[in-house]
């Protein structure tokens, strides 16, 4: 189990990363990706991984590190965050993990239901499924098969539907019932110090636009030419990041580019308003809640409140 570990979650463009990369520079930390997009390799820029400067001051670890081929999972991030635990790279120093896939840190704090691994071709059967009938199509499919999961799993999330759907197939057992059975949690609620960002709304939305012009300039396109150049399912995680589908609308002129940098800027914003509301209402009263915006502190009195609940 990891012991003292910072968590950092909080939606798309709230200054996770920066809060971070000054905590490990003041506590002597390592950084541990917590976020679903950043581990693939091809999306350095529009995943918004760190730059070359930030990783230089600081270890990061599981970042690019998962091919865009992969349909990575929380079971997986969560193998690979148990590999590093073993490992001398975190001993001695305080792991801060951050991100924005709130199931992740679900599973780091309360352990992950052990579902054996699910075959390529099943998993391929179901993700072109999902692309020639929807995921409506397929929830109502899961209700027939696996009802407590389809109840938790909101009709257009057809991620989650698929996977619930793939485990069924797989197993032969609903994945209902294999989440009655959870791995033992890597870290320990009550030796941790767990912070979420809650950006203004006015502050988060200005920092998307930005964000993805800088994209844009950096690099984003030749980005989605490398990855469709790989001829890829369009189910799979990486080919949905957000970006992907709007400037490879562009590339394959079916838009202008003006037209596919707003669909994105649209895109991420809503992305970012359901993380917020995702952690509103699933993240306790444990967490330590932090605003960030032009009525907020500043960020060296966030620091000054974060050291105090560290001490």
């Amino acid at each position: 189990m990891l012991n003292d570990a910072i968590l950092i979650a909080g939606p798309t463009a709230s200054g996770k990363s920066a809060l971070a990369l000054r905590l490990a520079m003041e506590t002597g930390g390592v950084i541990v990706n917590a976020d679903s997009m950043q581990v693939y390799d091809v999306l350095r820029v529009l995943s918004a991984r760190p730059g070359a400067d930030d990783l230089a001051r600081v270890p990061h670890h599981l970042y690019g590190h998962v091919p865009p081929s992969v349909a990575y999972s929380t079971g997986a991030w969560l193998e690979d965050v148990a590999a590093l635990a073993k490992k001398s790279s975190l001993s001695g120093r305080r792991p801060i993990f951050v991100g924005g896939t709130g199931l992740y840190f679900r599973a780091l704090l309360d352990g992950i239901a052990p579902t054996p691994p699910v075959p390529e071709d099943i998993r391929n059967h179901w993700r072109q499924r999902l692309l020639d009938e929807g995921p409506e199509a397929l929830h109502r499919l899961l209700s027939e098969r696996d009802a407590a999961a389809a109840e938790a799993i909101g009709v257009t999330d057809g991620q989650r539907i698929t996977r619930a759907l793939e485990v069924h197939d797989a197993t032969g057992r609903a994945l209902s019932t294999w989440q009655n059975e959870t791995t033992v949690p890597l870290v320990k609620k009550s030796e941790c110090t767990c912070i979420v960002l809650e950006p203004e709304r006015a502050f988060v939305t200005e920092r998307i636009e930005r964000r993805f012009d800088s994209m844009v300039e950096e690099g984003a396109l030749d980005e989605v030419r490398s990855l469709l150049a790989l001829d890829l399912s369009a189910a799979l995680p990486a080919m949905k990041a957000i970006g992907v589908p709007e400037l490879a609308a562009y590339l394959r002129n079916e838009c202008s580019l003006e037209d596919a940098i707003m669909r994105a800027k649209t895109a991420t914003r809503r992305y970012s308003k359901r993380q917020a509301t995702w952690f509103r209402h699933q993240l306790d009263e444990d967490w330590l809640r932090l605003p960030i915006g032009s009525q907020a502190g500043s960020a060296d009195e966030l620091l000054k409140l974060i050291r105090n609940n560290l001490e």
